[in-house]
């Protein structure tokens, strides 16, 4: 039964108990294409069998093909793009045939995962260790630790310094605001520069008390 346009499409998770480098192709037209198909489905991976299965129950005027890729992964890609996928008018149905696996088929696959998820944990733990350092290097850069224990910001190469004399928007309102904001800054640094120069001076408090 065909799927209406507002349904969702059904999505099925494989594990990798699931996945498996051999294949049962179904709704293949019966008018012998074999080769062609076998074409078709070389192009994403080296095949090592691919034969008819005359014993499984299939739709009249269609034949089922038994595939047996050399890799999983070359399975799984071939599965992903040929699946749903019409091929001399039908639509082909690719399903996995783990059932097929021998002892040693299971073992090898779980192998190849292992390192494939191995491979990715440490891809992932160098990415972050380069993230951290370029981080730690660019706060190294700009921060510099003096002899009396206080931190200096030290400006680098890449910190530009904009003049104060210039007008850098468009709006001159925006401009006028900004020459407000600096007159005011200039204001407050000027008085505390002078309020530095000048010395500390204490008035000595004389002692008014009555003694007796």
């Amino acid at each position: 039964m065909p799927r209406s346009r507002d349904e969702r499409p059904a999505v099925r998770v494989y594990t990798v108990c699931d996945e498996s480098r051999y294949l049962i192709v179904r709704n293949v037209p019966a008018l012998g294409c074999g080769e062609e198909l076998l074409k078709l489905l070389g192009t994403y991976g080296d095949i090592e069998e691919c034969k008819p299965m005359d014993a499984e129950e299939c739709e009249q005027f269609t034949d089922v093909y038994w595939i047996k890729f050399r890799h999983v992964s070359n399975a799984r890609f071939a599965k992903r793009k040929l699946d749903e996928s019409v091929f001399l008018g039908n639509k082909l149905q690719v399903s996995y045939a783990p059932h097929f696996e021998s002892l040693s088929d299971t073992k090898e696959k779980l192998e190849i995962r292992l390192k494939e998820v191995q491979a990715r944990l440490n891809s992932g733990k160098s990415r972050g260790i380069a993230v951290h350092k370029s981080q730690t290097n660019s706060v190294s850069q700009q921060m510099n630790l003096s002899k009396s224990g206080k931190l200096e910001y030290v400006q680098t190469s890449s910190i530009k310094m904009v003049s104060s004399d210039k007008d850098y928007f468009p709006s001159e309102s925006m401009n006028q605001t900004v020459r407000l904001v600096r007159e005011k800054l200039n204001k407050i640094q000027s008085s505390q520069e002078h309020l530095e120069a000048e010395p500390a001076i204490k008035k000595a408090r004389g002692d008014k008390r009555r003694r007796i």
